[in-house]
């Protein structure tokens, strides 16, 4: 089967604002973010990129603008890579959200969270979620072998709860494990789904090995709790995705 480039969004304006978007129309990559867009070209030099999809959310489409047009593409729109649906959620603060009693649920045992419907946004299970984004991803992935050969490279463009649920499924990890998983904004992975088993070839890939942990906060413990959405990435003290 062909090989799968797993892309997260670059930074967004949400992220910087700690603010979780969702499907939140109009939330677009921060000067950062733009750069890290851009870099993505490079990173993957003479990577042989026959296909690229990507969620319908803004911040993906613009994260894949500059890999669409070094590689001569136009990108594939397919909702099952689209952000996971947080309802009343939407727009809100992380810093707000873990006050809510669906938190722990969300971080321990997140197979069993549903986010609520809000006024304007619907909500979804995270286990609906990680279902249609593996479908969309083996779907896609299929296409690409059956078109373009069994050593094909193509990419998606998609979010942080996102990929880490398809990266979940490709090394056989349960939901209620997804959040030991972390996705930095522009990282890459990849996954080869081969006749018999998926295979995890890289993940969380940013382009380099430098460390550069988030400042202390006084005597407070580090948390253990994952960046609902993503995070804007380790290097940030913004915890929204």
């Amino acid at each position: 089967m062909a090989y799968c480039i797993l892309i997260r969004h670059g930074r967004s304006t949400a992220n910087t604002q700690g603010v979780l978007a969702g499907w939140t129309e109009g939330v677009a990559l921060d000067e950062t973010g733009r750069e890290q867009a851009e870099r993505l070209v490079t990173r993957l030099g003479e990577t042989p990129v026959v296909h690229l999809a990507t969620s319908p959310l803004q911040r993906c489409r613009e994260t894949a603008d500059p890999l669409l047009a070094a590689h001569g593409l136009t990108a594939q729109v397919h909702e099952g890579l689209g952000e996971c649906r947080y309802g009343s959620w939407t727009g809100r603060a992380l810093k707000d959200l873990v006050d809510e009693p669906l938190w722990r649920v969300v971080q321990d045992r997140p197979s069993e969270a549903t986010f609520p419907d809000g006024e304007t946004h619907a909500g979804e299970s995270i286990a609906a979620m990680a279902a249609r984004a593996v479908a969309a991803v083996r779907e896609i992935d299929a296409a690409v072998t059956a078109e373009h050969g069994e050593h094909a490279v193509w990419a998606a463009v998609s979010h942080g709860d996102v990929i880490k649920a398809i990266l979940a499924e490709a090394v056989a990890t349960p939901l209620d494990d997804f959040q030991r998983l972390h996705v930095d904004p522009a990282s890459i992975s990849v996954v080869r789904y081969t006749s018999t088993r998926p295979m995890l070839l890289r993940s969380n890939d940013t382009g380099s090995s430098v460390l550069t942990p988030p400042p202390p906060k006084g005597d407070t413990p580090a948390s253990g709790d994952a960046a609902v959405g993503g995070g804007a990435g380790l290097g940030s003290t913004s915890v929204s995705g």
